[in-house]
């Protein structure tokens, strides 16, 4: 099975700058990961423009949208930015019952970048590695060691984690 990983950005992504002090974007850490990981099929790597997630617009998730609709692997997984992760993941999900029926799309990313110490980029990738090939089509995210439905996931911010969400009743709640 040939896997996808389609980097959008995120914490995941990002490089220290010494200079500035300042967290920001360059190249994308996925090739020297994937290299590291020694992985014997290795996946096909695409990077869209790395941006930080709550910078994330419809025109860039629409970009995500068309890039898995392309993609002919049907294991695809979505390195993303943390803060609107569950928005993206909604966007595909909403969709999956046309051409991204078929397809297994499992979203992560990381709390803290792949280049600090004690990052948790690297596990959720390989977590997201193996769902993406023993999960059934559909669209999932992974992340702290769990796997949730595109439709009942939720961060919390307070907490630092992601953690499972009935959606249907936090929007009855919120509506009048």
């Amino acid at each position: 099975m040939t896997l996808r990983i389609i980097a959008t950005g995120g914490t995941f992504d990002k490089h220290y700058n010494e200079i500035r002090g300042q967290l920001g974007f360059s190249e994308s850490h996925l090739p020297q990961i994937v290299a590291r990981a020694r992985l014997t099929e290795p996946p096909v790597i695409e990077l869209l423009p790395l941006v930080d997630s709550l910078d994330m617009r419809e025109p860039d998730r629409d970009r995500v949208l068309a890039s898995c609709h392309a993609s002919p692997e049907n294991s695809i997984i979505i390195v993303h930015g943390t803060d609107t992760l569950c928005d993206t993941a909604q966007t595909l999900g909403a969709a999956f019952a046309g051409s991204l029926a078929g397809k297994t799309i499992v979203f992560t990313g990381a709390m803290i970048p792949y280049v600090v110490r004690n990052s948790d980029a690297l596990f959720n990738l390989g977590f997201a590695l193996a769902a993406g090939q023993l999960l059934p089509a559909g669209v999932y995210v992974a992340m702290n060691g769990q796997i949730f439905p595109w439709d009942a996931v939720k961060k919390n911010r307070s907490a630092g984690v992601f953690e499972r969400a009935d959606l249907s009743s936090e929007a009855e709640a919120q509506s009048p």
